[in-house]
């Protein structure tokens, strides 16, 4: 990864900073976006630099237009972008008739249409040097779908769709993949996030246990780096078992 410039958004927890730790252990420059967490992103850039690598904290809402945007042209003035990493996201846990028009336009906003938004303003600047590589974070629950769960269930097939469409348009040049992950052992996977319930029958799959923050980022690492050149549209499971269909 030396010489790549990588952007990662929601980065400073969960997989998001295992993400950016496996692409500056490898040796991409790295963009660690945040939307409210100035010291989280400051610590996870102070320890890159200091074991050698190069990062950046860039502060955007990415259901923003407004602020997508001026985070691209930071980005971008500042030099190159061979890498994006769409991996931030929310969850909601509620029953579909008690999901309201603001529930559905703020998790779609977040989970689906800033994954289109970023993916447009890389792409633009990826098409005309005719390289690059963008990794999509889905979620297996956008295959399986799952009760209480209708709109993030929605967005996330919404991000498998886009990517498998974008990855047809962009190819041969630019490789556009995703990654699935089943239950990982996240913030977002919490009491105050989900119901014990849930967290309880998205642990009983296969592997038996959570994943890792850690095994996402090893998918992840893998989509963007020479060893996946033949992956396009791709949308790896590393789920556990919980999903296994093609």
């Amino acid at each position: 990864m030396h010489g790549q410039v990588a952007l990662v958004t929601g980065a400073t927890q969960g997989i998001g900073r295992a993400i950016v730790l496996a692409l500056a252990e490898a040796g991409a420059e790295v963009w660690i976006n945040h939307l409210d967490q100035p010291q989280a992103a400051s610590d996870l850039v102070a320890r890159i630099v200091t074991s050698g690598g190069k990062a950046h904290a860039v502060q955007a809402d990415v259901a923003s237009v407004e602020q997508v945007a001026a985070m691209f042209a930071r980005i971008f003035a500042a030099g190159d972008l061979h890498i994006l990493v769409n991996n931030a996201g929310i969850i909601l846990e509620k029953p579909f008739l008690q999901t309201d028009e603001d529930d559905w336009a703020n998790l779609l906003g977040v989970d689906l249409s800033a994954v289109y938004r970023c993916c447009r303003h890389a792409l633009a600047h990826m098409q005309p040097r005719g390289t690059g590589s963008i990794v999509n974070i889905a979620s297996e629950l956008g295959q399986l779908g799952r009760e209480h769960y209708v709109a993030y269930c929605t967005a996330k097939a919404g991000v498998i769709g886009l990517t498998k469409a974008l990855a047809r348009e962009f190819a041969p040049a630019i490789r556009i993949n995703g990654v699935a992950p089943g239950p990982v052992d996240t913030p977002m996977v919490s009491v105050e996030h989900m119901s014990a319930e849930m967290i309880a029958k998205e642990s009983a799959i296969p592997a038996g246990r959570l994943g890792r923050p850690e095994e996402i980022a090893a998918a992840v690492l893998f989509l963007v780096s020479p060893g996946a050149s033949f992956f396009h549209g791709q949308m790896l499971g590393a789920n556990g078992g919980a999903w296994m269909g093609g």
